[in-house]
């Protein structure tokens, strides 16, 4: 694959959408891969590098993520899907496979849900998407002031994208991605800060932290019976989270895959959460062989 993507900016009615691209529109299905909450679209890149030559490639950063719009508040992942449909109905007529990593992956059901007719398969890796009833129950985070969740306390500010790395290197659950992938993070991950004094995340801690807040308050399994494509799920190790945030394991419920029907349900036992992050060539050849 080409090595570095070309950079597109997309109006749309929430903001500007912007989206990277490798390759271009054959007659063969283009891949559109959506990245999770806090991340950006080139932390893609190094999945890309690993597919066949020539194929088509689609990576938007999500509202409020990468060099997207960024809002003042980020509300529940619906919201965020539908930010993408100007993205998807610009490639109307070129079937689509679909990769979503978590946040990615339960956005990636509703576009399939509202356009059928764009994709062909979708993956789903590791969705976070809860059993029916954890939306029926009410079971969804309190909703307090984004400030007061440990996400907006993130360091935002760096001197440099090499110091960024640096610092998260040898810290859990960066120290087991991909060296390369973690750089991709940082390097792409930062924005001048508007002082002109080195970096800031560009995704803003305050934004991720609203996500949070906001992202299991919408119940997916209203639309997942609208998904008729074919679906694969790939769902990382089993075991007791310690808290929302803890991404050793998976939170996303195991029988996913046999409720929606899916073609491929996996397993991969040896990876965290973080699938994208630590085995990007294997997940580039299982998207391949689709």
């Amino acid at each position: 694959m080409d090595a570095a993507p070309r950079e597109h900016r997309l109006d749309t009615p929430d903001g500007e959408l912007c989206w990277f691209e490798w390759g271009a529109p054959s007659d063969r299905p283009s891949f559109l891969l959506l990245h999770a909450t806090g991340f950006h679209a080139r932390l893609w890149d190094q999945l890309v590098a690993a597919l066949p030559p020539g194929v088509h490639v689609i990576a938007p950063d999500h509202r409020g993520h990468g060099r997207s719009a960024k809002p003042s508040t980020l509300a529940d992942w619906t919201a965020t899907a539908d930010f993408l449909l100007p993205l998807i109905d610009r490639f109307a007529g070129n079937p689509l496979t679909g990769g979503g990593h978590s946040m990615g992956g339960y956005v990636l059901t509703r576009l399939a849900a509202l356009r059928p007719a764009a994709f062909r398969h979708i993956v789903l890796v590791d969705p976070v998407i809860m059993p029916p009833t954890f939306y029926e129950g009410g079971n969804a985070p309190e909703i307090v002031d984004p400030a007061e969740h440990p996400v907006a306390r993130r360091r935002s500010r760096w001197d440099s994208w090499e110091a960024m790395a640096a610092h998260f290197s040898a810290r859990p659950p960066y120290s087991h991605w991909q060296p390369a992938v973690l750089a991709d993070y940082c390097r792409y991950g930062l924005l001048p800060a508007p002082d002109g004094e080195g970096w800031e995340l560009a995704c803003p801690p305050h934004l991720e932290a609203s996500v949070y807040q906001n992202a299991l308050r919408t119940d997916p399994y209203g639309w997942l019976g609208a998904v008729t494509v074919p679906v694969s799920v790939i769902r990382a190790r089993t075991g007791e989270r310690e808290g929302n945030l803890d991404f050793s394991v998976s939170p996303t419920w195991p029988e996913l895959g046999a409720t929606v029907g899916a073609v491929r349900d996996e397993q991969w036992a040896e990876l965290s959460h973080f699938i994208p992050m630590e085995a990007p060539a294997r997940l580039a050849d299982l998207l391949a062989g689709i």
